[in-house]
């Protein structure tokens, strides 16, 4: 089966890797940050900001793949600090307020400044 690489400006990107890649009906999204791509900055200094942001990041480059977030079928996350774990939680809750998809958790290995999130997902697209 062929990959298709998913790239949107609506999302963080960088020339050493895809930020999606759609195989068939399914999509796997890279590891997005908090980082907003207008400002090109971090959304902000809490869990909160930058949690909002990296699950926007990551629907936008579904999104761009051709499905939706109601396709997520499974979510990774990495967290710099597991004090933030309740952060998390409360901002990942409105994305996903009913029936929420699968998910890992884990931390981020290296220390990156100001980086506090990542996340991953892998999506189904129907039809």
């Amino acid at each position: 089966m062929k990959k298709q690489i998913i790239k949107t400006e609506l999302a963080q990107s960088s020339a050493l890797w895809s930020q999606g890649v759609r195989v068939g009906s399914t999509i796997y999204v890279g590891g997005m940050a908090g980082w907003n791509p207008a400002t090109k900055s971090m959304a902000g200094p809490t869990i909160q900001d930058q949690t909002r942001q990296a699950l926007t990041n990551a629907k936008a480059v579904i999104e761009a793949g051709g499905g939706t977030i109601d396709g997520v079928v499974m979510v990774t996350v990495l967290l710099a600090n597991p004090k933030d774990w309740e952060g998390f939680n409360e901002e990942y809750a409105k994305f996903f307020p009913t029936d929420p998809p699968p998910r890992a958790v884990g931390r981020l290995g290296p220390e990156l400044p100001g980086l506090l999130v990542s996340v991953m997902m892998t999506a189904h697209v129907d039809g």
